[in-house]
């Protein structure tokens, strides 16, 4: 059976792709993101970061401080968080290659799930610290505990400043976003601990200081984690509907049914579908139903990478898919 442009229709389908919004070269299909512009704002805090790592460490082993040096652990995994965040925002520019035909856009995932891993080793290590300075609470030199936080609070109020912009676009910032505003809190809890051991003398506040950043990490550490494990476990989007998306492709004119319905995303945003639209009889012009359709997945759905395999007669596939 031969389509309007006279090509033959294997088995009867009429294999169309609608691509809409898409710029196809002449290497194909591009899924890197649109805009990569997180690149500056990740170096200038990790610069700062890194720099002040070595001062808190410093810091923390003169002061005696617990919540210091918890801190400093924090600190050091939001220089490996950076890192890892510059090296997936590199690695998701590169294009698409014979290998890896969808590109690097999934290095964002893995970036937060690196990420979220390193978040919970620290909230670990923190609370253990704490449960042996409970029985003995050792000196603490207040001073230079509270000018080392100050320090560090300002340090962190600055790379957060440059991260925020991008925490609300992709996942891979967001987690290095979460990285030093939990560290900024805990520079707020160590502030409020060399205040209360100045005036107080009372040192048990610094192992409890310590454990609240811990106990105040795991919750977003977990949030950051199913959020990375569910894009990698290609996930529908946040926000999608995939039964609304099915009844509304059905709703379609001259469209019997939808099957093999898959809604995922390569990173944390740019949602691709792939479907299997059945026409309601063999006059249909099957380019109309496609583009019609692509238009509306545009439309209501924000969705412009659509993958539609047009059928005369059902393929044999789950109906309910």
């Amino acid at each position: 059976m031969a389509n309007r442009d006279g090509r033959q229709m294997g088995a009867g389908h009429d294999h169309k792709h609608d691509h809409h919004g898409h710029d196809h070269g002449s290497a194909g299909h591009s899924h890197v993101p649109s805009e990569i512009k997180f690149e500056r704002p990740l170096w200038i805090a990790l610069g700062l970061t890194l720099a002040f790592l070595i001062v808190e460490v410093v810091g923390g082993l003169l002061t005696n401080s617990l919540a210091l040096l918890s801190d400093a652990a924090h600190m050091m995994t939001d220089v490996i968080a950076l890192g890892v965040s510059l090296f997936a925002v590199r690695m998701a520019r590169r294009p698409a290659d014979a290998k890896r035909t969808y590109g690097y856009a999934r290095m964002e995932a893995l970036g937060a799930l690196v990420n979220g891993g390193l978040l919970f080793l620290v909230a670990g290590y923190i609370l253990w610290e704490a449960i042996g300075r409970f029985s003995q609470p050792p000196h603490v030199e207040s001073n230079g505990m509270l000018l080392v936080a100050v320090l560090g609070l300002v340090v962190n109020l600055i790379s957060m400043k440059l991260l925020q912009a991008g925490a609300g676009e992709s996942l891979n910032m967001k987690g290095a976003y979460l990285e030093v505003w939990s560290d900024m809190l805990g520079s707020l809890g160590v502030i409020a601990g060399a205040v209360l051991i100045r005036f107080t003398g009372w040192t048990l506040v610094d192992p409890i200081i310590a454990v609240l950043i811990g106990l105040w990490v795991l919750p977003r550490t977990w949030t950051l984690l199913r959020a990375a494990g569910h894009v990698l476990m290609q996930g529908v989007p946040a926000g999608l509907d995939l039964d609304e998306i099915r009844d509304a492709m059905s709703a379609q004119p001259d469209v019997a049914t939808v099957h093999d319905l898959h809604v995922w995303a390569l990173g944390s945003k740019e949602p691709i579908l792939t479907a299997h639209v059945l026409l309601a009889n063999d006059a249909v012009d099957a380019d109309a139903v496609r583009h019609a359709m692509a238009t509306m997945l545009h439309e209501r759905f924000d969705i412009d990478h659509a993958t539609l395999q047009v059928e005369r007669r059902h393929c044999g596939g789950d109906l309910h898919a």
